[in-house]
């Protein structure tokens, strides 16, 4: 059986895999191989809400969004207009003790360059006439967010990768991945690659992959729902991306007039491989009982498609990004909290910086140092998912 050559093996292609393939390509690092044993998008991307804000709790993650936002705007130029919109995105609640976080992030996100502001009732309504919104006590709109098709930008990143000589393996059945002497050797439909490099960033399955190669880390997989529907015709488009804080349901525009709506995230850790893939009548009701509340122009909206996808949750809600401590040529890129789209393509730049410079390299380290997987002590449970698109109190605000 004939043993294949790489530098650098990606295991998974969704966004931050094949933007990880994509910037090494361009570092010239050595021969990259990019494999998964579907298709590109096929997992969480495919399923995500697409949603680029900066309306973030940290700077290091306004930093990481808004370098991810200036990358998809640069690939979706020059390979597909129709990936990326500038549309904004506005967070709002009937809630006195919700809307003081509200004024509080605003100034924290002025110190961060965030364009962002608060906003009244009137101005909102124009925006988004078909929400009810006379109980307003609080408001914030960053006018300068946008919303992707992470489909759409996965497969520029990938056609991309293989113009600058990444080798791509898609819907080969997964055979196994081991440690290999001084590298790893990733076996796919009866053929090896071995590489002195692995990066593990196959999402919801990082977890049992880890397992499976005894350097578990603590990664909680759990399931979340979005629809498509279709309203009546009507009313400016497109419409800024909005959240209702207190229902925690978020609407951002579509194609062709539709609109996308979730949240029907699931606070319990669950199996990928025996998670159902469609939406369910909880969630659906949730949203028919949401939109007849806060938005009643799109109550008679048709639903289009329901849909779950699993994303995978970390117990400080930041990714796993880097080295896996005691194991030698083995890094992941993973545990995104719902939130990978969102930051895929800065993060994956950072690593691949990381990955060309070598592992001495002060710069790049410090450049991943807040997600870095040493900062869990070996041993460190994974934990139920928390909610990571409502407002807590005492918290910051989160998308």
């Amino acid at each position: 059986m004939a043993v294949e050559r790489a530098d650098t093996i990606v295991l998974g292609a969704g966004i931050a895999g094949c933007a990880l393939a994509y910037h090494l390509a361009g570092r010239q690092v050595g021969p990259v191989v990019l494999y998964d044993p579907h298709t590109p998008a096929a997992g969480a991307t495919g399923r995500a809400a697409g949603v680029v804000t900066e309306q973030l709790w940290n700077e290091w993650d306004v930093d990481v969004a808004r370098a991810s936002k200036n990358e998809y705007a640069a690939l979706a130029a020059r390979w597909d207009p129709t990936a990326l919109t500038v549309n904004g995105f506005a967070r709002f609640t009937a809630r006195r003790d919700a809307a003081k976080v509200l004024e509080e992030a605003i100034a924290r996100l002025h110190q961060w360059n965030v364009d962002v502001r608060a906003v009244g009732a009137d101005e909102l309504g124009r925006a988004v006439p078909w929400a009810r919104l006379d109980d307003l006590a609080g408001a914030m709109l960053s006018p300068k967010d946008a919303v992707v098709t992470p489909s759409a930008l996965t497969e520029i990143y990938v056609e991309q990768a293989r113009s600058r000589g990444v080798e791509t393996d898609f819907g080969t059945p997964f055979g196994s991945l081991s440690a290999d002497g001084n590298g790893w050797r990733l076996e796919r439909g009866g053929r090896n690659v071995r590489a002195g490099r692995v990066v593990v960033a196959a999402g919801a399955w990082s977890k049992k992959i880890l397992a499976s190669l005894h350097h578990p880390l603590p990664l909680a997989p759990y399931r979340t729902q979005a629809a498509v529907l279709r309203p009546s015709p009507g009313g400016p488009v497109p419409f800024p991306s909005v959240h209702d804080v207190d229902l925690d349901v978020y609407v951002r525009p579509e194609d062709q007039g539709r609109i996308l709506a979730g949240n029907g995230t699931e606070l319990v850790e669950v199996d990928p491989d025996r998670t159902s893939g469609g939406g369910d009548e909880r969630f659906l009701a949730h949203l028919a009982e949401s939109f007849g509340t806060r938005f009643p122009g799109w109550a008679d909206a048709e639903l289009v498609r329901a849909w779950a996808g699993v994303c995978t949750s970390t117990p400080d809600r930041r990714p796993l990004v880097g080295p896996v401590p005691g194991a030698p040529g083995l890094f992941v890129l993973v545990g995104f909290n719902g939130f990978g789209v969102m930051r895929a393509g800065d993060v994956a730049r950072r690593l691949a910086n990381y990955l060309a410079a070598g592992e001495g390299a002060t710069a790049e380290r410090d450049a991943l140092e807040p997600v870095l997987p040493e900062r869990f002590p070996p041993g460190t449970p994974a934990t139920v998912p928390r909610p990571g698109f409502t407002l807590e109190a005492g918290d910051h605000p989160r998308f």
